[in-house]
């Protein structure tokens, strides 16, 4: 990773956001995305609202790393594009879907709370059912089911032909205690990992340990291109690169990630700006075909001027830089 600049140069060159939602996803219907623009371009910070600095440090890590470090060279000009479906009635499926030009793989929100597997596997038969026989679909439950009901909702699903499931339990013991269940009952279903590698302290214990047969890797949460690159590379599991509701600055980061990696076997989660009902660019980073083309657009003023932050929202913002430049610096506010 490079240098951390000092705060003041990070204050100065930062952008606050707000850009509303198509749909409610994590109980926003409105994104804040801190934007810093350095010598390499512009990066992206924006961790969910309730994430700590020690955790959320991590994803000034990252937007450093666009604005003022390096990205690896590309080995591929395009990545393939999954749709995603966050967790909306069966009804409400076919317009999501309608927003992906091209996509061929929908990845489908799961075990959201106050909703019942009822819901979701009539979800889940709307995607397949609106998309047909031929694409893909995989599901993604937050690491919110126990290892029993994880067997119980993946069989109720698995009918539906599953590329795989995400993060169907918390912990990595979970997982691997799930796989063997899995295998014991006959149920060949594929799992992946994403929580279990961005929040860890070890990502690489997921690999390590067997938890899945594939890693979910997201930029922002493990610190930029080149970090993200390398676990996983370590890993050794086929890699699905994914965003966390980026703008196209964000996105950008995850396509030069997926596009640096030696295979690239699953399409990427990377469509996530197609929930967004705004972009800070004009030539937004959105599937054609179902894939996303390898390129780094930069914010256009009047854009960053129309979706501008209210004032006690960007007050916010540079509390939460200032905290989060403390872990990546150890240097502290009484210190300077």
């Amino acid at each position: 990773m490079s240098a951390t600049p000092s705060l003041d140069t990070l204050l100065s060159a930062m952008h606050v956001v707000s850009i509303p939602m198509q749909v409610r996803f994590r109980g926003v219907m409105h994104r804040e995305i801190a934007l810093f623009t350095g010598p390499s371009g512009w990066g992206e910070f924006s961790p969910f609202l309730e994430y700590d600095a020690p955790e959320a440090a991590r994803w000034l890590g990252a937007a450093i790393d666009a604005a003022w470090g390096s990205w690896p060279e590309p080995v591929r000009s395009s990545v393939p594009i999954n749709a995603t479906v966050p967790a909306v009635s069966a009804s409400e499926v076919a317009p999501v879907l309608a927003r992906y030009d091209g996509c061929r793989t929908a990845k489908v929100k799961v075990a959201e709370r106050g909703q019942s597997l009822a819901d979701d596997v009539d979800r889940v038969a709307a995607v397949r059912d609106v998309m047909g026989t031929g694409a893909r679909v995989r599901v993604d439950a937050n690491g919110g089911w126990s290892v029993d009901d994880a067997a119980g909702a993946i069989a109720a699903l698995a009918p539906y032909g599953l590329e795989y499931v995400e993060q169907p339990c918390a912990t990595v013991e979970e997982l691997v205690e799930l796989r063997t269940l899995l295998a014991r009952n006959r149920i060949d279903v594929p799992i992946a990992a994403d929580e279990s590698i961005r929040k860890a302290e070890d990502p690489l214990r997921v690999a390590r340990l067997g938890a899945a047969d594939i890693a979910v890797i997201k930029v922002a949460p493990l610190g930029g291109v080149s970090a993200a690159l390398r676990i996983g590379t370590e890993a050794g599991l086929p890699t699905v690169v994914s965003s966390a509701i980026d703008s196209s600055v964000g996105i950008a980061a995850g396509v030069a990630l997926a596009a640096a990696l030696p295979e690239l076997p699953h399409a990427c989660g990377l469509g996530t700006l197609e929930l967004m009902a705004g972009d800070v660019v004009t030539d937004s980073l959105v599937p054609q075909d179902g894939s996303i083309a390898v390129r780094r657009p930069a914010p256009d003023a009047d854009l960053l001027a129309e979706h501008r932050a209210a004032p006690d929202r960007a007050a916010w913002w540079r509390e939460r830089v200032t905290a989060c430049h403390e872990v990546l610096t150890g240097i502290s506010t009484r210190d300077r």
